[in-house]
C-alpha cells in the first residue's frame, strides 16, 4: 500500500475521533470550539486549530471528511505529506483568522468544522490541476474546477455580506484563499502553467479581502439595530457598543432582583448571563 494517502486517512480518523468527543460532552465542545471572545481577550489560540477539528453534527462531519478524501490524494501524490499538511493546517488558520478579524466585535461569535482547512486542499488542487472536474458526492456530472473554484468565491463574498444563512463563508473564503496560495508557493511552476485559471479565483477573492479591511463598514449587517436606532449611519463598533451597554442593563437588573429576593429567584437565563459575566471578569 502507498504509504503517502495513509496522512489523509490519519488525519480523517483525528477528525472523527474529536469530533465524536464533542457530540458527547458538552464542556469539552466549548472549550475547543472557535470563539471570539476567548480567543482575543484571554489569548486561548489554540481554538484556532481545535475548531478544526469539531463539528456540529454527523452530516456536518460526513460531508467535510467526504470533501478531503476525494482530494487529499492528490496533493498528498503531488507535494508529498509535509506540504499536505503545511496546506491543510495554514488553510485552517488562515480561514479562522479572517473570520476572527470579521468578528472581532462580535464577542459571543463562535463557529466550527474543517471547512476551511477542506476548501484550503480543494482550491490547492484547483491551481495544481485545473483540468480537473469536480462533482457534487455521487452525481454523474462534472463541471470544470475553475468555473466552480470561481462559483465558490462568489458565493462566499455573496454569504459573507448578506449573512443570510448559519454557514462560515468568511472561514471558507479565508482557507481556500490560502490553500491555494500554499500550495503555489510549494510549486510555483503552477502559476505559469495554470495562471489564467489561478487569477481568476484569486483576483475578486483578494480583492474582496482588501476593501473588507480598508472598509469594514462594508460587512455591517445590524438590521435590527438600524430599525431600533431609526438610521443606517452606524458602524460595527457602533453595533458592538450598543449591545454591551444592552448587557450592562440586564446585569443591574439581575443584580438588582438579587438585591431584593435572593440568589434562588433566578431564572436558568439570568443565571447563565451572572456566570458568562463572572467568566470574563
Amino acid at each position: 500500500m502507498n504509504t503517502t494517502p495513509v496522512t489523509g486517512i490519519l488525519l480523517i480518523i483525528i477528525t472523527i475521533a474529536f469530533s465524536y468527543q464533542g457530540f458527547r460532552d458538552s464542556v469539552f465542545f466549548d472549550t475547543y470550539k472557535f470563539k471570539v471572545e476567548p480567543i482575543i481577550a484571554r489569548k486561548d489560540y489554540k481554538r484556532l486549530i481545535t475548531s478544526g477539528f469539531l463539528h456540529s453534527d454527523w452530516m456536518h462531519l460526513a460531508f467535510n471528511m467526504f470533501s478531503l478524501y476525494a482530494f487529499c490524494d492528490s496533493i498528498l501524490l503531488q507535494l508529498g505529506t509535509p506540504a499536505f499538511l503545511a496546506i491543510y493546517f495554514a488553510s485552517m488558520v488562515g480561514g479562522d483568522l479572517l473570520s476572527l478579524w470579521i468578528h472581532r466585535n462580535h464577542a459571543d461569535y463562535s463557529a466550527i468544522g474543517a471547512s476551511g482547512a477542506v476548501c484550503g486542499i480543494i482550491f490547492a488542487s484547483i491551481a495544481l490541476y485545473p483540468g480537473i472536474g469536480i462533482s457534487f458526492f455521487f452525481l454523474p456530472t462534472y463541471i470544470p474546477s475553475w468555473l466552480f473554484g470561481l462559483g465558490y468565491v462568489l458565493l462566499s463574498i455573496y454569504g459573507i455580506r448578506t449573512a443570510k444563512d448559519n454557514v462560515g463563508h468568511d472561514a471558507h473564503l479565508g482557507g481556500a484563499v490560502i490553500g491555494m496560495l500554499t500550495a503555489l508557493a510549494f510549486h510555483p511552476a503552477a502559476i505559469e502553467e495554470n495562471y489564467i485559471t489561478i487569477l481568476l479565483i484569486l483576483l475578486p477573492a483578494l480583492f474582496f479581502i482588501v476593501l473588507i479591511i480598508t472598509r469594514p463598514q462594508l460587512l455591517y449587517k445590524g438590521k435590527m439595530y438600524i430599525r431600533r436606532r431609526k438610521s443606517n449611519h452606524y458602524s460595527i463598533d457602533h453595533q458592538y457598543n450598543a449591545a454591551q451597554q444592552e448587557q450592562l442593563v440586564a446585569l443591574d437588573d439581575i443584580l438588582d432582583k438579587i438585591h431584593r429576593k435572593g440568589m434562588k429567584s433566578l431564572t436558568k437565563q439570568e443565571k447563565d448571563i451572572l456566570q458568562k459575566h463572572s467568566d470574563k471578569v
